[in-house]
């Protein structure tokens, strides 16, 4: 029996792609109609990361206001049909990344994300950046019954990617992301350019990049039988 091809699974917002921006617009439309203050551009990074409801939560909270669980829920639907609309408008892929990803998949790899993004904005989202058809699986926090760090969200995202837990490797930018890794048994590789409260060197990954020129190397190094 052949061997399940080689996988990288990746986190989106802040992995792969740059959406912060679009990400504070939608926070900054719903925060403005609740008659609060806008978020500046230099808090985004230490509030995105964790998904929508954390996000408007935590800019409630930033304004020195509570939002209920009841109108967190509302407002959470009012956030996607907004962000959907304008999913795109700012956000970039990356650096480097689609030269990554020929790369890889010149080589035999196959590619799936595990984001705490819903799925149907994910995939929306990669789609306008133009590389959806890239990946096997873009599985979102709806997608499952569980999601990050539950290791069952990355092994489940494994699973419906064709792949095996034993020739994956992780790439993500948070504490999120190498919790579920080191719980799944999956080496994992951290971008040092997401979104993260704290810098990841001090969240214990197995790899850090700065470029995705360097991924190749970094999944070499912990995967050398994957990357050879």
């Amino acid at each position: 029996m052949s061997l399940p091809a080689p996988l990288i699974v990746f986190d989106l917002d802040g992995t792969l792609a740059d959406t912060a921006g679009d990400l504070l617009a939608t926070l900054n439309y719903i925060l403005i109609a609740e008659g609060l203050p806008a978020v500046q551009d230099a808090d985004a990074r230490r509030l995105v990361g964790l998904g929508a409801r954390v996000l408007i939560r935590r800019g409630f909270e930033n304004a020195g206001a509570s939002v209920s669980p009841a109108r967190l829920e509302e407002l959470f639907q009012t956030f996607l049909d907004y962000y959907e609309a304008n999913i795109a408008v700012h956000s970039r892929l990356f650096p480097g990344v689609e030269r990554a990803l020929d790369r890889f998949e010149a080589a035999g790899f196959a590619f799936a994300v595990c984001t705490n993004k819903i799925e149907q904005p994910s995939v929306k989202l990669l789609k306008a950046l133009g590389v959806a058809d890239r990946f096997r699986a873009i599985c979102g926090q709806d997608t499952f019954a569980w999601w990050k760090p539950d290791p069952r969200a990355l092994l489940s995202t494994i699973e419906k990617a064709g792949g095996a837990a034993a020739r994956t490797v992780m790439v993500g930018d948070s504490k999120t992301d190498i919790d579920t890794a080191k719980a799944a048994g999956v080496p994992v590789v951290a971008v040092d350019f997401g979104y993260t409260e704290v810098h990841v060197s001090e969240l214990g990954p197995d790899r850090i990049i700065s470029h995705f020129e360097s991924l190749w190397d970094a999944v070499e190094q912990l995967s050398p039988a994957l990357a050879g």
